[in-house]
């Protein structure tokens, strides 16, 4: 069976409303000359509407109301659904000499995700693109991306393949904005915080819903979106608007230590720095505030005091781990986690105690 996107129709022609005008003085028996002299319109004008050449003005939809007895509005929405028409139709061949834009971007793996719907030609392509990223031609996407997200471009990733990350970023913007959240409240946030760190030890079954919910209650959207090929991101933090941040997680590492520490890391850009600044998290990048937001993530999890004093105790084999988690109250992969970035642990020691994490693709 034919996909539905094949089937719809897309005419490339546009009717003027002045064929329809032409047939129905023409089953009247009335001229252009007549019509013109009951209207009191040029003979000129009447011919250069029924060519197509002049709009039916709202004035002139009323005067063939009245001679012709079809109502004002039938002329004036056929005149205006022949000018969209025409318009859509010098937007498609002003879009065919900029369809090489589609090469930036990663369109298949979007439609695999459902973000996108997929075309054979590549102008509706393109426009379908448009559509997602809300913008009206491949310019202005650049410009926007070029402009308004320019503090991405500090990340290496957003350098390396723009179109990819723009389009992981849009997706985000565009699942937060549906998101419904109260406005932003900083204690209301911090008050979450401590409970979601007791999700830790949950089943993603659980501690998805109960995360974005407890988040969404203190003005904060957390947002999954599935890692694009070459975007290499963790996560993100961004202010949509003075009453509502983002938080969005792409699950790249794929297992419950990662997840959380970013998590919390996105957690404490929020928290410590300012709602004009925009973070995009990739492995090298290194400055003042990501190393804030790590120490922030890192004290959160495991209070300083607690963690020196296992580390002293020596007690770093599977059931010291698992016990210290408990007590934390806390995922022992978490733990883990730490030890092997502290270089404690190597990285291939216990790494059964972390759970993977799979995120399930969910269409736009």
């Amino acid at each position: 069976m034919a996909d539905r996107k094949d089937l719809e129709y897309a005419p490339d022609y546009a009717v003027p409303p002045g064929e329809t005008l032409l047939e129905t003085i023409d089953a009247l028996g009335m001229t252009q000359a007549d019509l013109a002299a009951r209207t009191g319109r040029t003979l000129k004008t009447i011919n250069e509407i029924i060519k197509g050449k002049a709009p039916i003005r709202p004035e002139t939809a009323l005067q063939l109301e009245r001679v012709l007895g079809i109502p004002a509005s039938f002329w004036n929405n056929r005149d205006c659904n022949y000018r969209e028409a025409l318009a859509r139709l010098e937007e498609k061949d002003r879009l065919k000499s900029q369809v090489r834009w589609l090469r930036e971007l990663p369109v298949r793996p979007m439609v695999k995700l459902g973000w996108i719907r997929g075309f054979k030609d590549k102008v509706r392509q393109l426009q379908e693109l448009l559509n997602f990223f809300g913008v009206a031609s491949p310019d202005q996407w650049r410009e926007l991306w070029g402009g308004r997200e320019v503090a991405f471009r500090k990340s290496p990733a957003f350098e390396s393949n723009p179109g990819a990350v723009a389009a992981w970023l849009r997706k985000g913007e565009v699942d937060a904005n549906r998101l419904r959240c109260a406005p932003y409240d900083e204690s209301k946030f911090r008050a979450a915080l401590h409970k979601i760190r007791a999700l830790t030890v949950e089943t993603p079954e659980i501690f998805h819903s109960a995360l974005v919910r407890l988040c969404a209650a203190a003005g904060v959207a957390v947002i999954f979106t599935p890692e694009l090929p070459g975007t290499r991101v963790s996560g993100a933090t961004r202010w949509l608007s003075p009453e509502k941040a983002l938080i969005q997680l792409s699950l790249r590492y794929k297992t419950n230590d990662h997840l959380w520490f970013t998590f919390f890391h996105e957690a404490g850009h929020i928290l410590l720095h300012g709602k004009r600044d925009v973070f995009l998290e990739t492995d090298t990048i290194d400055d003042g505030k990501e190393k804030e937001a790590n120490r922030f993530a890192s004290n959160v999890l495991i209070p300083p005091g607690e963690y020196h004093k296992f580390i002293e105790r020596g007690t770093k084999n599977e059931s010291g781990i698992i016990h210290f988690a408990e007590r934390l109250g806390i995922a022992p992969g978490i733990v883990v986690g730490r030890l092997q970035h502290d270089g404690i642990l190597p990285q291939s020691y216990f790494n059964d105690l972390k759970i993977r994490l799979v995120l399930a693709p969910r269409s736009a």
